[in-house]
């Protein structure tokens, strides 16, 4: 949108440049027909000694036809200066213009003093004057308009800036705080990746420790089988003992009966 604008103001401001070049043209044609005109009036000038009062009322007419063209080429020359000049257009801008409208209409209402050719004339150039003034007005407005909404654009990007040097700054402090938690994410995988070994490792010792206890199991299964044959052996031994030491006594007694 800002690209559409700039390209209707660079337009406009052509048009305007290539305006001043028009009315130079214009008023380069006036001047030539000014001096046309004073020539004309130095003639008859010349011939005044030789002049009715005809005569003079022509001269009349032609030195308020000098005048009214001059007064035109005033006003066109303040038009271009006007236009040409920017500070001069924001100062004055379109009241400048419909102050110079005042010496236009003056000259209209003298129309009462030329013959119909030149009422023609300067109808014809008073209209094609008005068209100008009311194209440069038109031109004018735009332009004023179209820097009026691209000084709002430019308030807009310079707003949008800071918008983005805000939200940079934000993601920034996220990006920081993001860094923050990687690094704690870090340390708490660490922890946890040496709690899973001792864990491990506990495990593992425990499957040893078990294995242990299995081994000590079947160690005292056996040791209580072993203790089981030896008290059994020692029963008999006793048994036997006691057997023996019965044997001895009735023998001792029966030895003591053949003594007798």
């Amino acid at each position: 949108m800002a690209t559409g604008e700039g390209l209707d103001l660079q337009s406009l401001k052509t048009q305007l440049s290539q305006t001043p070049e028009m009315w130079k043209q214009e008023m380069a044609q006036m001047e030539t027909r000014v001096d046309a005109l004073q020539v004309k009036l130095q003639a008859v000038k010349a011939c005044l000694h030789v002049s009715d009062e005809d005569e003079r009322k022509e001269l009349e007419v032609l030195w308020e036809r000098v005048k009214s063209i001059a007064k035109l080429l005033t006003y066109l020359k303040s038009k271009a200066m006007v236009m040409a000049e920017p500070y001069l257009r924001e100062s004055y801008g379109v009241k400048h213009m419909e102050d110079g409208q005042d010496s236009l209409s003056g000259t209209a209402k003298r129309q009462d003093c030329f013959n119909e050719k030149d009422m023609v004339y300067i109808d014809e150039l008073l209209k094609s004057v008005q068209i100008v003034t009311d194209l440069m007005e038109s031109l004018v407005k735009r332009v004023l308009l179209a820097e009026s909404e691209i000084a709002i654009e430019k308030e807009k990007v310079t707003f949008g800036q800071l918008e983005i040097k805000r939200k940079a700054a934000q993601i920034e402090s996220m990006s920081l705080k993001l860094e923050e938690m990687e690094r704690f994410a870090v340390g708490t995988n660490s922890i946890l990746n040496e709690m899973r070994q001792r864990v491990e490792d506990l495990v593992e010792e425990t499957s040893r420790q078990r294995l242990r206890a299995e081994e000590n199991e079947v160690e005292l299964s056996r040791v209580k089988r072993d203790f089981e044959s030896l008290k059994s052996y020692v029963s008999s031994l006793i048994t036997v003992r006691e057997t023996l030491l019965s044997s001895e006594k009735q023998f001792q007694t029966m030895e003591k009966l053949f003594e007798r």
